[in-house]
């Protein structure tokens, strides 16, 4: 059992739907109204800046995983130019993030049941979870299959809301809300009606929304082709940003003014309950729902490849890197899914303040994870020079961009350092890292793997 190894059984077809589904998610269809409170219109510049941003963390990133034939995951190549410990960090990092990821999709879950039954969310919440890990525990092609379905079903419903948006402009189609019209992005306190202070201050949500853009890297090891399927996932990102994220909210904004969307509730779901097509809001419920699902399942499934790569290369419990009879690693996946079924706990809890909470922690978790990515590139352009001559799909820009990225996650950080409603999680979540640290200083690294696995 322990001599199996990953089974490269996703296809291009799967990678390319597996890179939407990751870029696609709650972040938009449901956080995008809270950030929509804040910012207003010029939520459109914060999504293309962030957009473009991870646009050149991703290609640096191919730029790595490209340059050595034996890398599997962001902890390989954080090892080799950062050390044992900033990849053993790392890599947790990395778990920790998709397991805050996961666990706001099936908050997100038990919010979106709400719309048609008045039932505790946590309910909905928890049955998510185990009907996915159910799937998850069955085999890999069976995870890009489902994620192939889930991922077609956000972009035709992104499609939909493009087409008919387009359509009521041309028409001057007049909802609830008013005449269907671009004014609508102006005529309600101009593009920053609450400054740029509010500009700011939507940017947490923002980066939430693009969590999981790295997901292609994760599935790297189980591609039948990495070399064609990973620049080419990587290279279609600029469209999917234009089109999914910027195209989208400016139609959704045109459709339905600022002023009046909820916080509270999805933007999506709003907008064509407006439009006057009977069940059209009911339908896109559905497709937000069949999202969060999707971005539950991601999850399961990263966290769990994370936890195998994790174990296989010393830095976690030996029983994570065995592998069931489906080829899948099953001990890292009951463990992951035990974790993220917490979020259905804080739905009981804090019902009102889970979203924001996770949220928050998964996005300054992910600015770690993408900061290590660009230094990892600076620190292998500079001593790999060799290797990065070679590159057939060299990362544009650098190391310029690098500085650039890295000052704008900082500025972030220090945005959520002063914005009330961020700060909390944001002064939590360094306990993380503190922990790991101590963990790792406690005996955890590969010189010490005989003492660890014993005691696990």
């Amino acid at each position: 059992m322990e001599q199996r190894e990953l089974k490269r059984d996703l296809s291009n077809r799967h990678v390319q739907l597996i890179a939407i589904g990751g870029t696609i998610g709650t972040g938009l269809f449901l956080g995008s109204g809270k950030a929509i409170q804040l910012a207003g219109p010029s939520i459109i510049f914060a999504y293309l800046i962030v957009g473009v941003a991870l646009f050149f963390v991703m290609r640096a990133l191919g730029e790595l995983l490209l340059s050595k034939a034996g890398y599997q995951s962001l902890t390989n190549v954080a090892e080799e130019y950062l050390g044992a410990r900033a990849s053993f960090v790392t890599g947790w990092t990395y778990w920790f993030c998709w397991i805050m990821t996961a666990m706001a999709d099936v908050i997100a879950v038990g919010v979106y049941v709400n719309y048609w039954f008045q039932i505790p969310q946590w309910v909905p919440a928890l049955i998510c979870v185990i009907i996915l890990l159910g799937f998850n525990l069955l085999t890999v092609k069976l995870f890009g299959e489902l994620e192939f379905w889930f991922a077609l079903i956000k972009v035709m419903t992104i499609l939909a809301l493009i087409g008919v948006g387009v359509v009521l402009l041309v028409m001057g189609f007049k909802t609830d809300a008013g005449t269907v019209t671009v004014q609508n992005l102006w005529d309600h306190g101009g593009f920053f009606p609450n400054g740029i202070s509010g500009f700011l201050l939507s940017f947490q949500m923002v980066i939430f929304a693009y969590v999981g853009v790295e997901l292609v890297a994760v599935s790297a090891a189980e591609t039948s082709d990495p070399k064609k399927n990973i620049p080419s996932a990587i290279n279609k990102i600029p469209l999917r940003i234009l089109f999914f994220y910027v195209g989208a909210l400016i139609v959704l904004l045109c459709i339905n003014p600022w002023t009046g969307l909820n916080a509270s509730e999805s933007p999506f779901v709003k907008t064509f309950g407006l439009i006057g097509v009977p069940l059209a809001a009911g339908i896109i419920n559905f497709v937000v729902l069949t999202s969060a699902a999707s971005a539950c399942n991601s999850g399961m499934f990263s966290t769990s490849r994370i936890l195998y790569n994790l174990s296989k290369n010393n830095q976690g419990p030996s029983r994570f890197a065995k592998l069931n009879r489906n080829f899948v690693p099953s001990n890292g996946l009951f463990m992951s899914t035990l974790v993220i079924s917490v979020g259905a706990l804080l739905s009981k809890l804090i019902p009102e303040q889970a979203f924001g909470i996770v949220t928050t922690i998964s996005a300054i978790c992910f600015i770690w994870v993408w900061g290590v990515i660009l230094i990892c590139h600076l620190k292998y352009k500079k001593t790999r020079r060799d290797l990065h001559l070679k590159s057939t799909f060299k990362a544009p820009f650098t190391p310029f961009v690098n500085y650039v990225v890295l000052t704008m996650f900082a500025v972030i950080l220090v945005i959520m350092l002063v914005s009330d409603a961020t700060r909390p999680a944001l002064l939590l979540t360094p306990l993380w890292f503190i922990a790991l640290f101590m963990i790792y200083g406690m005996g955890m690294t590969k010189d010490k793997q005989h003492t660890f696995t014993h005691q696990s």
